[in-house]
């Protein structure tokens, strides 16, 4: 049953054709099979490579009802022997994305657009998957005939098992992953990131193609073997993999000595897939799973809570459909961005570093002590003190959350807030779980507080108070409760009350405002793990405070 696939051009497949190496795998145990995939265990063998995939498909936890093979054979009926038409044309569902031929023959194609359009047939819910071409294409290299590809990928695409995602289903889905990619990408990539954001005209639509990098983009022999590792485990693989790709794609344009000209995004696509398709001649297949791997990221369980945070940040926008976004990157422009602190470039630069989902709205100066303003909730504050040194810091939750500590001044705020200087050099401070994820390794003590002391100092003695959030309420993406640390000083995120404005703490507090804003401190802080970012005491020459007014308000 495994012999050679009749859907494939043998000549184009090279090394892969052959049938060397192991012939069988026996394997129970996910942790082993997870290390087999990764190591290529049957990456030589075609039958064996075949056979593992029928496998892992086999085993996914699926919906009662779901097509099978038989399914299709009943719909096709006598079509399915016969030569189907190379017009079929695809879905709508599959927003244009073409379907990548990889090392099919060319009649292979044609049988390929048949599986999908049956496959719309059968899942009527679908409403927007780009990536179903390129996985279709795939599978039919290890398929031994139409029927049994419909099944493959029916198995996947009616996958239930809590937690698991192959193939984003939904526009709703499919955007809330780009933001998601942009998240990661700010956070791992930082270098990559900022290049991006220097040359993009629109960051978030280089990104919406992240998916297509990996499905679509890369050379065959790199891509099965990110299948090997896509079927067992799952969706995250996707992500690393074209991480990877761009820090990849970094390191190609600074080895060209190309400049960070801007220039339209459409450009930068096209470079983009262009070095993807192209990456062979200079990335092994193993290269890129090294790098992939190499990336220290959170957990399946974080990625999850992220992408679930992004979707409903759409949804409350209301943007459950394609539609055409407004260009939020193209409202930070000298003609319109006003600010005596900083220029619209270093605004920009500010605001490629926030989360995907308030890069959705557009900056708003909500309070300047020049002019004075109005109440604070999520916001960036930024000033100026006298010696002409500019910081400032994101703050991810609403100062509402202060009121839940009682009288204390008490810590709250999530892992997504930061710190940063502009001047004498552009510098941002994450949390400093995220660049250290071992400091989140042991269990933390239960039933502390931690509480702020007045004038801006901490006792390490003391614990973080949480507020209580409310039954079914969406937990915030990078809160401390998700994490088992070390040590209660690195979840000091933000305080304040009519005294005093503190971002940061553990053995002393990144910034202190007093309640005049007129005079604070700077130091080291265990939470961001940050030098001082300014002179240690300092006076305030000008204060701004920015939130977000939502781009698609009237």
């Amino acid at each position: 049953i495994y012999g050679k696939c009749v859907f494939v051009d043998w000549n184009q497949m090279g090394d892969l054709a052959k049938s060397s190496g192991p012939t069988k795998v026996d394997c129970k145990d996910l942790k082993e099979f997870k290390q087999m995939a990764r190591q290529g265990y049957w990456a030589k063998n075609h039958k064996l490579r075949a056979q593992v995939y029928q496998q892992l498909i086999k085993a996914i936890p699926c919906r009662t009802v779901t097509p099978d093979a038989e399914v299709y054979r009943d719909i096709m009926g006598n079509a399915a022997s016969k030569k189907p038409s190379s017009h079929i044309s695809l879905p709508e569902f599959v927003d244009g994305s073409p379907l990548p031929q990889y090392c099919l023959k060319a009649e292979a194609v044609a049988s390929a657009h048949q599986i999908i359009n049956c496959v719309a047939g059968q899942f009527p819910d679908i409403s927007h998957c780009p990536s179903l071409p390129a996985v279709t294409s795939l599978l039919l290299h290890f398929s031994v005939d139409e029927a049994q590809c419909f099944e493959h990928i029916s198995r996947m695409l009616a996958c239930n098992e809590p937690g698991k995602r192959l193939l984003d289903q939904t526009f709703l889905a499919y955007e809330s992953s780009c933001m998601t990619f942009g998240d990661l990408a700010n956070k791992y990539c930082t270098s990559a990131h900022k290049m991006i954001v220097a040359i993009a005209q629109d960051v978030l639509e280089v990104y919406s193609d992240w998916q297509r990098w990996v499905l679509g983009d890369l050379p065959f022999s790199h891509m099965v073997r990110v299948l090997d590792i896509y079927l067992v485990e799952g969706y995250k693989v996707l992500f690393r993999v074209a991480l990877a790709l761009l820090k990849f794609y970094r390191k190609h344009k600074a080895e060209g000595g190309q400049g960070n000209q801007q220039q339209d995004s459409s450009k930068v696509k096209d470079d983009i897939q262009a070095f993807v398709k192209g990456i062979a001649s200079n990335v092994t297949p193993e290269k890129l799973l090294e790098k992939a791997f190499s990336i220290r990221m959170f957990s399946r369980k974080e990625i999850t809570l992220l992408q679930l945070t992004n979707e409903k940040s759409l949804q409350q926008k209301g943007i459950t459909v394609k539609q055409k976004r407004r260009n939020v990157q193209l409202a930070l422009n000298p003609d319109t961005f006003s600010s005596e602190i900083v220029s619209a470039k270093e605004m920009r630069d500010i605001w490629s570093w926030i989360p995907e989902r308030f890069a959705l709205c557009q900056p708003q100066l909500l309070f300047t002590t020049s002019t004075h303003g109005c109440s604070l909730t999520r916001y960036i504050v930024q000033y100026r003190n006298t010696d002409q040194q500019v910081c400032g810091a994101f703050l991810s939750t609403d100062w509402e959350e202060r009121k839940r500590g009682g009288n204390k001044l008490s810590f709250f705020g999530t892992g997504e807030c930061f710190v940063f200087r502009l001047k004498p050099e552009m510098e941002r401070f994450e949390w400093v779980v995220i660049r250290h994820p071992e400091l989140a390794s042991s269990n933390k003590t239960q039933g502390q507080e931690d509480t702020a002391s007045p004038g801006g100092q901490n006792s390490d003695n003391n614990g973080l108070q949480q507020p209580e959030k409310p039954v079914g309420d969406l937990s915030p993406f990078l809160s401390a409760r998700h994490f088992n640390l070390n040590s209660k000083n690195t979840s000091m995120f933000m305080a304040g009350n009519f005294d005093s404005i503190i971002v940061g703490g553990g053995d002393g507090n990144a910034l202190y405002i007093d309640s005049e804003l007129n005079h604070g401190r700077a130091g080291r802080c265990a939470t961001f793990d940050n030098p001082p970012l300014c002179a240690e005491t300092f006076q305030v020459s000008l204060l701004e405070v920015w939130g977000f007014q939502d781009a698609m308000a009237p």
